[in-house]
């Protein structure tokens, strides 16, 4: 590769129930995001159901590349690499986007770069923050995932806390399907919050002994549960939009606490937010609020980066290619794949 040459990925992401490609040139400019979603056909199930998530991915996903590619104005012989999230995730549909990125590989004689799906949404900040260049702190908040992670440098994560039963995003779909809002819960529960008092109910924030950084909420989840169980039996009128507004907080609050304590330990001045729950909005303006008190500069992507995307999968794909990271035709699935493996 020739100095200065400007480098064009091809990125693809099929970890849970979005089939997505995107071209990305050097890490940080997006020429192209496409994603299909499958959001309104696992509404009908209440949660995605891993086998109806694979199919549709092999349906979806020569589209979405095409489309990337011609909304680019690319070809595969104008690309550097191909960029592929192979964990952790959903492991059928993992498999469709790996087997897809290896033949495109194979077949266009272009490197292949596996790419951690943390990673990605850690990556999605570089993206419309031009100037953040680790290190920095980032929280991690999706349905799947709740980490609390140190970016020493592009590519190199220290965790310092993760939940120890659900992920945020899991604990708002549990509450909202309780509450009998149907999934997805987050964005759901996000709408009726703003209709209802925060400190209405006060749900417990949990703390885990012996880390001052990992998260719980399996806890808040059964408190929510526990409490619209008391309301039935005793025949008082359930508050929804209380309820969804005081839950919201609980666990707001605990996110927010756990970073900046995080941040002042550990001496970091620059602070990042990273998955779908990060698109939040009383998530985003608590830790906005918490970080402007402290003069702490805060980075988020935009909510269409937060959720699952593949120009975040080309970001992360462009450093770990800089670094000479490659992956063999002999790339799997791994769907509990730990951050910083490789």
């Amino acid at each position: 590769m020739s100095e200065g040459k400007d480098v064009l990925i091809l990125a693809i992401e099929s970890s849970c129930d979005e089939t997505a490609a995107a071209v990305v040139k050097n890490g940080r400019e997006v020429l192209s995001n496409v994603i299909s979603s499958q959001i309104a056909l696992h509404t009908l199930y209440g949660g995605v159901v891993p086998e109806i998530a694979s199919r549709k991915h092999i349906e979806k996903i020569n589209y979405v590349i095409r489309e990337a590619l011609s909304q680019a104005g690319v070809g595969l012989d104008d690309l550097d690499a191909i960029g592929v999230t192979y964990g952790p995730g959903l492991v059928g549909a993992l498999l469709v986007g790996v087997a897809e990125a290896k033949a495109i590989s194979y077949a266009a004689g272009l490197p292949l770069v596996g790419v951690h799906h943390i990673e990605g949404h850690i990556s999605a900040n570089y993206i419309e923050h031009k100037e953040l260049e680790p290190p920095f702190l980032c929280l991690v908040v999706s349905g799947g995932h709740t980490h609390l992670v140190i970016v020493k440098g592009y590519g190199k994560y220290e965790i310092l806390g993760r939940t120890r039963d659900d992920a945020a995003g899991e604990a708002f779909d549990k509450v909202a399907r309780a509450i009998g809002l149907g999934y997805p819960g987050g964005p759901k529960i996000d709408r009726l919050a703003k209709e209802g008092n925060p400190d209405a109910i006060h749900f417990p924030r949990a703390k885990v002994g012996d880390s001052g950084y990992d998260f719980s909420f399996s806890g808040v989840k059964s408190a929510v549960l526990n409490h619209l169980n008391a309301c039935r039996m005793k025949g008082e009128p359930i508050a929804e939009a209380d309820i969804a507004a005081s839950f919201q907080k609980a666990v707001c609050d605990v996110l927010v606490e756990h970073t900046l304590y995080a941040a002042k330990e550990y001496k970091i001045d620059k602070i990042a937010m990273a998955g779908g729950v990060a698109s939040n909005s009383a998530l985003r303006a608590a830790m906005k609020d918490a970080c402007d008190k402290r003069k702490i500069p805060l980075y988020c992507p935009s909510p269409i980066l937060c959720t699952d995307n593949a120009a975040m999968i080309g970001a992360a794909a462009y450093y770990e290619f800089m670094a000479g990271n490659r992956a063999g035709l002999d790339l799997n699935a791994v769907p509990n794949l730990p951050l910083g493996e490789r």
